[in-house]
């Protein structure tokens, strides 16, 4: 997304925090549109639908099945809704499930049953180092500890998932720590910190603004395009620890050009709208650190207790992430804003789990709006996307030359403390991309002209 007024800058200050699309993975395939037509005979079959279009059923069936529904999620192979039911007495549910157009899955587990497991986790283990959430398709929640967790605070945990009784929860533990991701190097800087921009954003008054981690808003009020560099932006709500990890970030020039779109170096791509994760979607993480990585959405609602406090309302995913890789945006392959880099544990050699801020929640809380306008929606977005998966390959390299990222932030900005403390990289701003990442998962393909110009923009340090 390019900045017009800091020409040099298209991937820091960028509207969509530089998506390019150069990591690699294999991008979804377009689906067929759904359909709302056809006989009564046919009502039952599951409808073939974009993932883009299944929070929107998810919403009305939760609303039509009440208390029987037991979550959701999007089978990507069969381009199909999967809803959970528990029938009970009712033996209408199912029927009117299938009609709406969903495959229906019967399942034990209730959501207000989960709902109450997650609560019992939050009031008995909220131990530093451990997340849950609730994970539709296994019926369960998933709690995971990272490796920090052992002893005494293991026991803790394991004895309140098992309270929580056969079959209503999955216990697992990373090989890393959560953390929010921070690191030195050449994005957006405030304080010591360096994060990335997420998306650019209209706030209620009118004024250009970005959205970015609130970790990052907490850290500094103010943040500029260039380490030690004038500002350019000014905090203007920032949420972080608590409900939610987001900032709100006003442009300090109200002429500042900041469209909705993700700059991939030769082309941009339209940021259509924002869209609610559904869990077993595709979706594409853009950081400077590690350039892109995908993956899959695992569940949502998460809570993570970092060391900094309790964060709730997340979207947690298997994409990687590493120091560097915060505030950055999360997104589909055909434009929908999703999510802005929280944290997570591991690295991306090894994998791990990253959280996300849910954009719609964002936008909500600030008032701002993005795209065409809405501040949230899951309609299907146009055929912006198509010249980005033509451009999946090098940038996953290319981001983490160009902006230098393997530092930390300093411990000022809320982050781990490391080499970089005092926001420099290792590499340099303007360093170019190198193709054949061994980091990128899926395939490889040609990225634009291989710079690393594209990539500044859409990571940045969770600090």
């Amino acid at each position: 997304m390019s900045h017009k007024r800091i020409p040099k800058r298209r991937a820091a200050m960028a509207a969509g925090g530089v998506v390019a699309l150069g990591a690699a993975a294999v991008l979804l395939p377009s689906a067929n549109a759904s359909q709302d037509g056809g006989s009564s005979d046919d009502a039952a079959a599951p409808r073939t639908l974009k993932a883009a279009d299944a929070p929107d059923l998810a919403s009305r069936l939760a609303g039509l099945l009440g208390d029987a529904f037991a979550g959701s999620y999007y089978d990507a192979d069969e381009q199909r809704l999967v809803v959970n039911v528990v029938p009970g007495d009712d033996d209408q549910v199912v029927v009117r499930a299938e009609k709406a157009g969903a495959q229906v899955r019967e399942v034990d587990n209730t959501m207000g049953e989960l709902r109450d497991g997650a609560r019992t986790l939050k009031s008995r283990a909220t131990i530093p180092g451990t997340s849950w959430a609730i994970d539709p398709r296994t019926n369960k929640i998933l709690v995971t500890a990272d490796s920090t967790v052992t002893g005494a605070e293991w026991d803790r945990l394991e004895s309140t998932v098992q309270g929580l009784g056969t079959g209503m929860a999955t216990l697992k533990q990373s090989p890393g720590t959560f953390k929010t991701f921070a690191s030195g190097g050449d994005a957006i800087f405030g304080g010591g910190a360096r994060c990335s921009l997420g998306f650019n954003v209209t706030a209620g008054d009118g004024a250009p603004a970005f959205l970015t981690a609130g970790h990052c808003g907490v850290a500094d009020d103010q943040w500029s395009e260039a380490q030690d560099g004038p500002p350019t932006a000014t905090v203007d709500q920032a949420v972080f620890p608590g409900e939610g990890d987001f900032a709100l970030v006003r442009y300090d020039d109200p002429a500042t050009q900041a469209p909705s779109e993700v700059d991939l170096g030769d082309q941009a791509v339209p940021i259509v709208r924002a869209a609610e994760a559904t869990v077993g979607q595709q979706v594409f993480r853009m950081g400077s650190t590690t350039g892109l990585a995908d993956g899959q959405v695992l569940g949502l609602d998460a809570t993570v207790n970092y060391p900094e406090g309790t964060v709730t309302g997340l979207i947690q995913t298997n994409v990687c992430a590493e120091p560097g890789d915060s505030g950055g945006p999360l997104f589909t392959q055909d434009g929908l804003a999703v999510g802005l880099t929280s944290g997570g544990s591991g690295d991306c050699t090894v994998g791990g789990e990253t959280f996300f801020q849910p954009v719609t929640t964002a936008l909500e809380a600030v008032g701002a709006t993005l795209g065409d306008g809405t501040g949230a929606g899951a309609g299907q977005a146009g055929d912006g996307g198509a010249g980005a998966a033509d451009q999946a390959g090098e940038e996953n390299a290319g981001g983490a030359d160009a902006d230098g990222g393997t530092g930390q932030a300093g411990e000022d900005a809320g982050g781990d403390t490391g080499a970089g403390a005092d926001g420099d990289g290792v590499g340099g701003p303007g360093d170019p991309g190198v193709s054949g990442d061994p980091r990128a998962s899926g395939d490889t393909g040609d990225f634009g002209d291989g710079t690393g110009a594209g990539a500044a923009a859409g990571s940045g340090p969770t600090g």
